[in-house]
């Protein structure tokens, strides 16, 4: 078990939320990016079948953690983007 690999993934973890925070009540997918979250989400899956194929420890389930705040966002993503173009349309 490597420390500084389970505090890279609690300072990537603790942003997480703060993120869905701003994704659920900002109602908008203005300034979000599907292909970075996507990204980082390969990341997470390549840290979790590491843990899984190598050297299983307690750290695979920040991995595991941190994959679902990321999902979350990207669900949000949807539902915001689905809400900017009704706005949209209510404009014109």
């Amino acid at each position: 078990m490597s420390i500084f690999e389970a505090l890279m993934l609690i300072c990537f973890g603790l942003s997480w939320p703060m993120n869905i925070w701003k994704s659920w009540t900002t109602r908008s997918a203005v300034g979000k990016s599907l292909p970075f979250l996507l990204i980082i989400e390969v990341g997470y899956i390549c840290g979790m079948l590491n843990k899984i194929l190598v050297h299983f420890d307690w750290v695979f389930f920040l991995y595991v953690l941190n994959f679902l705040m990321v999902g979350t966002d990207a669900a949000l993503y949807f539902r915001n983007r689905r809400l900017d173009r009704l706005r949209a349309e209510q404009e014109v």
